[in-house]
């Protein structure tokens, strides 16, 4: 019954999810874009698919690349589906040609069949914890197989789950295999009712980071243009309401180092030029990416990373990264990326979309959970005074890399049997 009404509810919905489309498209014109994938109708140059692969935006696109480049080897079509602009666009970016991409469509019943009718998977894989029911149901239904990789369920999750307890046992118990990060995953998918026989634990994939050769390189010189006499400190995939406090932290510090600069990159590009105006408005001087500056001047404040793709590189041309989306409620974002690097990373309280990951870098000493603003500016000025630490920092965060890759190769074995 309880399927019955989500089918219900989710035609009901129908129009307040294209209103919200539109309104995307207003700050973002990406999203206006592609409308017929949106209903099951993507424009593909295969009628059937070896490996459908869903991986919703840029960390989970990011996640599974590595995994992807090694598939494309033994299928011959793989059609990877996304959800958001900067997804597909990160996919087209690191994957190029080799795979088909084009978005997923909404949950809506004839939406998925029609698409799933159309591209014919052999084999259906959703990347964490994307639960679509009517995509599920309909691969049940259509004899395709379905495994769920890389899954997390935090504490908040589960207890969504909890609350229709009946409906979330008979979903999860449709998918086919369910590749969990870890023993907590795992125990609370078995809380829900999920089969254990369906459960295996994996790993996480985002500890199998595939840095390209030339980062090391490309860090250097982007070292070298912020200017290697400066401190720099990096606040990487903020959120609406953190860069106000980050903006104040920084002023604050500037008055006991007056040589930091501040990198800052929003996590969504929408609000690249409301940050940058946001900065100016407090008194700050502010230089973009795409301004392309020869040099930095020793009396700019922010560099604002306003471009798509470079993350990586401007973590690896700083000294401190604070990981955003965590400093107010969004759940966090992967701060494994920076310990791959060798860069101490900070991070705020609200981590539950990466619990086992930011308990991991706390034990591991390669970095620092932070209660507020507060907090953070007394951690960040304790690394500037102290390199020695921010170097060990740095080697613990590498070291726990290491110790925990190995997801890649248990997955890649999964999606081959």
């Amino acid at each position: 019954m309880l399927f019955y009404l989500y089918r219900f509810l989710i035609y009901l919905l129908l129009p307040v999810i294209v209103l919200m489309q539109v309104f995307k498209g207003w700050r973002n014109a990406a999203y206006l874009q592609h409308w017929n994938e949106r209903f099951g109708n993507p424009s593909l140059p295969n009628t059937s698919y070896d490996l459908l692969m869903h991986a919703v935006s840029v960390g989970e696109v990011r996640a599974v690349v590595p995994l992807l480049q090694r598939l494309v080897k033994t299928h011959d079509h793989i059609l990877l589906t996304v959800t958001t602009p900067t997804g597909r666009k990160t996919a087209e970016s690191l994957l190029g040609k080799s795979v088909d991409i084009c978005y997923l469509p909404y949950d809506l019943g004839f939406c998925v069949r029609k698409f799933l009718r159309m591209t014919q998977p052999k084999k259906a894989v959703v990347v964490e914890t994307e639960v679509w029911p009517n995509l599920i149901k309909n691969a049940k239904r259509l004899d395709i197989p379905l495994i769920y990789i890389n899954v997390r369920l935090s504490e908040r999750s589960f207890r969504s789950y909890l609350k229709v307890p009946s409906f979330s046992e008979d979903i999860f118990n449709t998918i086919d295999v369910i590749a969990a990060q870890g023993n907590a995953d795992a125990e609370r998918l078995k809380k829900l009712g999920v089969n254990p026989e369906k459960i295996v634990i994996t790993g996480s994939l985002k500890f199998d980071l595939n840095m390209p050769a030339s980062l090391k390189e490309s860090a250097q010189a982007m070292r070298d243009l912020l200017a290697n006499d400066r401190t720099v400190w990096i606040c990487g995939s903020t959120r609406d309401g953190e860069e106000g406090m980050l903006v104040s932290a920084y002023k604050e510090l500037k008055k006991s180092h007056p040589d930091l600069l501040l990198v800052l990159v929003p996590r969504h590009p929408e609000r690249f030029d409301g940050v940058a105006k946001s900065c100016e408005s407090a008194g700050l001087k502010v230089v973009k990416r795409t301004d392309n500056p020869i040099e930095i001047d020793a009396d700019i404040d922010v560099y604002l990373g306003n471009t798509m793709g470079e993350l990586g590189l401007l973590y690896a041309a700083s000294d401190i990264a604070f990981v955003g989306g965590s400093l107010v409620p969004f759940g966090g974002q992967n701060i494994l990326e920076p310990c791959a690097l060798g860069i101490p990373v900070i991070f705020g309280p609200h981590m539950f979309n990466f619990e086992e990951i930011s308990k991991l870098t706390v034990e591991a000493k390669a970095g620092v959970c932070v209660q507020d603003a507060e907090q953070l500016q007394t951690e960040i000025s304790t690394l500037i005074n102290h390199p020695n630490q921010r170097d060990q920092m740095g080697r613990n965060g590498i070291a726990l890399i290491e110790q925990h890759k190995g997801a890649l190769d248990k997955v890649e074995k999964l999606l081959l049997k």
